[in-house]
C-alpha cells in the first residue's frame, strides 16, 4: 500500500491520472526554511519530514512526501500569506525565469528513505499590474508555491518551460514512477 503525505488536491489528481493506487493522509509540519538553508536541501527537508510524519503511524506502508518551492533571484517563495504577498510574488515573476524545485521523499515499510528532487525552469511573459490584480481577487494563486498555478489561470503568462511541467504542478510524476518502481512499490 502506498500512502500520499498530502492533501494537495493536484497531487492526488497527478497519482490518480498516472494510474498509482494510493490513499492521502496530510503531514501537518511547518513549512519554514532553516537560515542558510539552500532550496533543494529546503524542498528534500520539507519532503522528508512529511513522509515520515506519516509513516510513524502508518503500519507496513510505503510513504511518499512531497514539497514544492518556486525560486528567484535567490529567494525562495512558498504559499502567499496573504493577497499581497501573492501579488509581490507575480511581479517578481513577472517577465522573468524561475525555478521550481520539488523534493520527493519515498519511506518503505521498514523505514528506509529515499530523498531526491526534480528542478524545472518556468520563462515567464510580462504580467500586468491589471491581470495580477485580476488573478489575485480570483483566489487561485493563494494556496500555491510562487502564487500561480501553471495548469489554471497563470497557463496565459507562460511562455515556455524546461523540464517535468508535472513538477511545477506538484509532483515530478515521472520521477516518482521510478522511485516507486526500484523499492518494488508497484504491484
Amino acid at each position: 500500500m502506498l500512502i500520499l503525505a498530502s492533501t494537495s488536491p493536484r497531487r492526488k489528481e497527478l497519482l490518480r491520472n498516472a494510474g498509482i493506487e494510493f490513499i492521502a493522509q496530510g503531514a501537518d509540519i511547518p513549512e519554514v526554511p532553516k537560515p542558510g538553508e539552500a532550496p533543494e536541501a529546503l524542498a528534500r527537508r520539507l519532503a522528508r519530514e512529511k513522509a515520515e510524519t506519516v509513516w510513524k503511524n502508518a503500519g507496513h506502508a510505503f510513504v511518499l512526501g512531497a514539497d514544492t518551492v518556486v525560486v528567484t533571484d535567490d529567494e525562495v517563495l512558498g504559499k502567499p500569506k496573504d493577497p499581497e504577498d501573492a501579488a509581490r510574488m507575480l511581479r517578481k515573476l513577472s517577465g522573468a525565469t524561475h525555478q521550481v524545485l520539488t523534493g520527493v521523499c519515498l519511506m518503505t515499510p521498514t523505514g528506509k528513505k529515499d530523498v531526491q528532487h526534480e528542478v524545472t525552469r518556468v520563462h515567464m511573459h510580462p504580467i500586468s499590474a491589471d491581470d495580477i490584480a485580476y488573478y489575485v481577487a480570483h483566489g487561485e494563486p493563494m494556496d500555491k508555491a510562487g502564487a500561480y498555478a501553471i495548469q489554471g489561470i497563470a497557463s496565459r503568462w507562460i511562455d515556455h518551460i524546461e523540464g517535468d511541467y508535472f513538477n511545477v504542478m506538484g509532483l515530478p510524476v515521472a520521477l516518482v514512477y521510478r522511485m516507486l518502481r526500484e523499492h518494488k512499490a508497484l504491484p
